[in-house]
This record gives C-alpha cells, sequence and structure tokens, in this order.
C-alpha cells in the first residue's frame, strides 16, 4: 500500500466539511429506524476520507444526508450539524441546498444508469448542468463539456458528446457521470460505491481517474464503499461504519496495520489473501441488524468474539485506542488499551452519560 502524499492531511485549517453528531431517522407505521445515528467525522481539502462498512451500515444515508437528499418518510434530526465551510447545511432552505448541489458539493452515485436520462444526449445532460450553475450556453457549453469528456479520458470526445448513454460502455458512462459531476468545479465530491457495477480493469482506471482529478483541481473526496481493498488504494483516512456508527477512525496505513475494533478486524481478515495459510475463508457470522432504538449497548455484541457481559448494557463512546494513538479511535469497551477494563467501562459510562446530557 503506497503512501499517498496529501498536504491537507497535514493541514491545520478548518475542515471543508464537518459532520457532528450526524443523526437520520426513517419513520414508518412500525417503528423508526436509526440509519444514521450520532455519526461524527471531517473531510479537508485535497483529503480523501473513505467510509466502509457492510450494507445496511448507513454509508449511502450519511451521503445522501450531507447532499439533502433524504427521501420521507426519512429526516435529518435536530442536534445534527453538517458545516460546509463553516456553514452549517442543516439550516439551509431546500432552494438554498439546491444551489450548492452540483456546484458546491457533487455526488457520484454506484450505478451510472441511475444519474444519465437515457432520452437526452451525454453532451446534452452535462450542458444542463453548465446552464445551471455556471450560465455557459450554445457552443461555449458544448465546448466546455467536450473539455470535461476530455479530462475524464473519453476518446474523441467531439462525437461522444452527441450520443445517447446506452452507446456507452459501462466504464465510459461512469466517466461521463463524473465528468457531469465536475462540470461545476466542485471542492467535495462524494462517491458512493461509484466502481462496484465495473469489472476490475475499468474500475481500476476509474480510481486511477479519480486520483489525478484530485491532485489536478484539489478536490476533497468522500468515498463510500464495501471494498477494503478499494479503501486501502484511495483513501488517507478511513471511518468504519456499523450499524449507523463510526466504529472505528484511523489513518489509512494505521488502520490496516493495527485494526483495533473486533468488527474492523474480522472484516479484514475475510478479503480474500489476507489469510494465504488459513483452510477457509474467516467470516463474521450475523447480520447488521437494523438499529429501530437508541443504542443503550454494544451493537456489534451479538457477532462479537470479544465481547463481555459489560457490552449489552454500556454503549461505547469513540475514544483513543491508547494514550499513543490519539488519532486512531474506536468504539468498544476494550479501549483505551492502557487502561483496565473496569476503568475503560467507566470512561465509556461517564462519555455517554456526557452526551445524553448535551442533547437534552
Amino acid at each position: 500500500m503506497a503512501q499517498r502524499e496529501t498536504s491537507a492531511v497535514r493541514s491545520e485549517d478548518e475542515p471543508l466539511l464537518s459532520v457532528q453528531n450526524l443523526q437520520t431517522a426513517f419513520f414508518t407505521d412500525k417503528e423508526v429506524i436509526r440509519a444514521v445515528d450520532g455519526v461524527n467525522f471531517d473531510i479537508r481539502r485535497g483529503e480523501t476520507v473513505g467510509i466502509v462498512g457492510e450494507s445496511g451500515s448507513g454509508k449511502s444515508v450519511t451521503a445522501r444526508s450531507i447532499m439533502g437528499l433524504v427521501d420521507s418518510p426519512g429526516r435529518v434530526l435536530e442536534g445534527s450539524r453538517i458545516k460546509f465551510r463553516g456553514e452549517d447545511l442543516t439550516q439551509k432552505t431546500e432552494k438554498e441546498y439546491r444551489n450548492l448541489r452540483g456546484s458546491d458539493i457533487a455526488m457520484v452515485f454506484q450505478d451510472p444508469l441511475t444519474s444519465l436520462n437515457p432520452v437526452y444526449t451525454v453532451g446534452n445532460q452535462i450542458k444542463e448542468a453548465l446552464r445551471l450553475h455556471q450560465n455557459l450556453h450554445g457552443a461555449e457549453a458544448t465546448e466546455e463539456a467536450i473539455n470535461l469528456l476530455e479530462a475524464v479520458g473519453i476518446p474523441d470526445a467531439s462525437r461522444r458528446v452527441k450520443e445517447y448513454p446506452h452507446e456507452f460502455s459501462g466504464g465510459m458512462r461512469q466517466r461521463a457521470v463524473i465528468a457531469m459531476a465536475l462540470a461545476c468545479d466542485p471542492e467535495l465530491l462524494i462517491c458512493d460505491e461509484p466502481t462496484t457495477a465495473l469489472d476490475v480493469t475499468i474500475q481500476a482506471q476509474i480510481l486511477e481517474l479519480l486520483q489525478e482529478l484530485q491532485e489536478e483541481r484539489g478536490l476533497a473526496i468522500m468515498f463510500i464503499t464495501h471494498d477494503m481493498g478499494v479503501i486501502a488504494e484511495v483513501s488517507d483516512r478511513v471511518n468504519v461504519m456499523y450499524a449507523g456508527e463510526i466504529v472505528e477512525s484511523a489513518p489509512v496505513e494505521e488502520l490496516f496495520g493495527n485494526p483495533r475494533h473486533p468488527y474492523t478486524q474480522g472484516l479484514l481478515r475475510s478479503i480474500p489473501g489476507n489469510q494465504p495459510d488459513a483452510d477457509r475463508l474467516q467470516t463474521i457470522e450475523g447480520d447488521v441488524p437494523t438499529p429501530n432504538e437508541p443504542a443503550g449497548y454494544c451493537r456489534f455484541e451479538p457477532r462479537c468474539p470479544k465481547a463481555f457481559e459489560d457490552c449489552t448494557r454500556v454503549h461505547p463512546a469513540s475514544v483513543a485506542v491508547d494514550s499513543d494513538s490519539q488519532d486512531h479511535t474506536a468504539a468498544c469497551l476494550l479501549y483505551p488499551e492502557d487502561e483496565s477494563q473496569r476503568e475503560a467501562v467507566e470512561l465509556h459510562e461517564q462519555r455517554e452519560s456526557q452526551r445524553e446530557v448535551s442533547e437534552r
């Protein structure tokens, strides 16, 4: 795993995006599903932050919450803060959010066909974004659309700009969607599993393209995936999600070299090739639970090989794994590692009590 040079990681500037106590719930007739439950993380300019976890862990809902795209019956709850360039997006009107989407924050979805209208040419769809956000029209917009297709590596862009989505291959459609996202020169690009539907060769090309665009444009990228190999390749920092919560957060090399949360350890053990001497691939038994009640316990406890009695009654807070690793946190009662188990549990109880008081 190569060390990626990113000046933003070392920057002391304010984060471009700061997510604080993000809570997004879906209100159904039968229950309230807490899809995202108290998530905190920052993204700085030029930095790639990975969000990883199994299906159902809350990754995509986190992205849609940031974009203001949570559909009914879901909503971002009061007390959540999504600060972009210091402004709290949760306080914006829908009109203000529409102006922000595309021009300042853009999103690339997993399936490009959901982002491209089949009855319009690719060029027309890029030009529509340019018209709305940059006030470009006519030949000027066409020229910029061609430039964007060339920037994302689509050959013969002056011809391709007149073609329809079905005339593009899967990899080219994803490149076209990235071109649309870049049309308004956003500062933050949210990628929601953009390579999942692609074969490994095209996947590698898309990842390389994103890295080149980031270096050229100084983009901040939030990269969502369930693929730990992709996370290792693209991220500067990794947040591991489980059942609506971030259970571990660390710089990418630290997380892969020294994972601390039992869930992260299980994810890494389940990667083919990580256990070359094992007869069988190790898995995490069970499924991600549906978080339909406030967490007064560890949600991973039923699947955790290291669980003990307190895990069923104490909700773990996110704490530094030890006194020497302040940049590496885990929401697990096993930490801080340099304290006794009793002291660690008491610290988590204290942190959770403080959190509950602050939310009242």
